[in-house]
This record gives C-alpha cells, sequence and structure tokens, in this order.
C-alpha cells in the first residue's frame, strides 16, 4: 500500500505542484508561524512546549500543564486544533513534493526502491505530528485527571515525529544535491 503511494505521488508531483507546495509553506511560515509562535510564547514561558521538545517525560509533560494554568492549557488545546491541524499540512505537503520532484530528478525510475520512496517520509512525519497533537491536547485538556498510555504515547510520538521530520529535511537536501549534480552533468 505504501508503495502505491509513493508511485501514485511520483505520477502527480511535478516541478509545478512542488513550487507551489514551497510557496505555501514560506507564506504560512511567514504569515501565520510568528503570531502562533508568540502566543505560545506567552503560556509557555520558561516551561517549553511538547511541541517543540525532542525529549521529555510524562512528568515534564503534567509540569508543562501545571506550569502553563488554566487559560494557558486552553490555549495550548485551541492552537492544536487549529494552528496545529494546518501546520503539519503545510509541512507534509512541502517536503513529500519537493522530495518527491527531487528524487525523480535526481534517481532513474529503476534506481533502489529507498530513493524512490524516500517521499513516504515526509507523510509519516506528518502522521506522528497529529498523533502528538492530539495526545498531548488531550492531556491538558484533562489535566489534572491523569491520562494513562496516552501520557506515555505523547513523548514517544513526539521523538518519531522530529526524528521523522529531521530526517526529510535531509533527504531533502540529499536528492536536491544529487537532482543539482546531475543536472550539472547533463549541461557539460
Amino acid at each position: 500500500m505504501l508503495g502505491r503511494i509513493s508511485e501514485w505521488l511520483q505520477g502527480k508531483v511535478n516541478g509545478w505542484v512542488a513550487l507551489v507546495g514551497l510557496v505555501v509553506f514560506l507564506l504560512f511560515s511567514a504569515l501565520v508561524l510568528p503570531g502562533q509562535s508568540a502566543q505560545t510564547e506567552t503560556y509557555s514561558g520558561d516551561a517549553g512546549s511538547p511541541d517543540m521538545s525532542l525529549l521529555y517525560s510524562t512528568g515534564d509533560l503534567y509540569q508543562m500543564a501545571e506550569t502553563y494554568g488554566e487559560e494557558g492549557r486552553q490555549s495550548y488545546v485551541r492552537a492544536r486544533i487549529t494552528f496545529d491541524m494546518a501546520f503539519p499540512l503545510v509541512f507534509t505537503l512541502f517536503l513529500t513534493t519537493a522530495i518527491t520532484w527531487l528524487t525523480a530528478k535526481g534517481f532513474a525510475a529503476g534506481s533502489p526502491g529507498l530513493w524512490r520512496r524516500a517521499n513516504l517520509v515526509p507523510l509519516l512525519g506528518g502522521l506522528f505530528d497529529y498523533l502528538e497533537n492530539g495526545s498531548t491536547a488531550l492531556v491538558m485538556a484533562r489535566y489534572p485527571l491523569r491520562t494513562p498510555i496516552v501520557d506515555r504515547l505523547a513523548p514517544l510520538f513526539t521523538l518519531l515525529k522530529w526524528l521523522l521530520v529531521g530526517g526529510s529535511i535531509l533527504l531533502l537536501v540529499v536528492a536536491g544535491a544529487v537532482a543539482l549534480y546531475r543536472w550539472g552533468k547533463r549541461e557539460s
């Protein structure tokens, strides 16, 4: 099934689609992200945010919930069901279309499947971002009540999100370098 998704993307993504993904990402980053970051800073203060942490424990998550206070927790949950419904979609669109287009330019159709399937990594990163958002929002909404299992999964979802998003950025750089090398080789 994942192979079919990857192939479908390869059939649909061209330079224009990748460019649209980039423009949407840049506009969202310039126009929406700064305001959301400022709002997050007002309630999180020095406590940090699960979204921006690579590693944190269940205890850390509950400490953040305590530090945010009632209003901060409500704001956090509201941001997860508004802003954080859009942002994972935006960065996933950008990374997926860019990697799909660049791997098509840099690696022949007969290349090892790993490179041709690299466009799936950002999709998984987006999935884990949504899982993180849902689990942390649930913990914040229920606080001071405990949310067993979900509170233990949230840090795992966050770690996997960052590993997959970071991996996607690395894949983007490698695919871009290979595509540039091939393009330069063809030109000379």
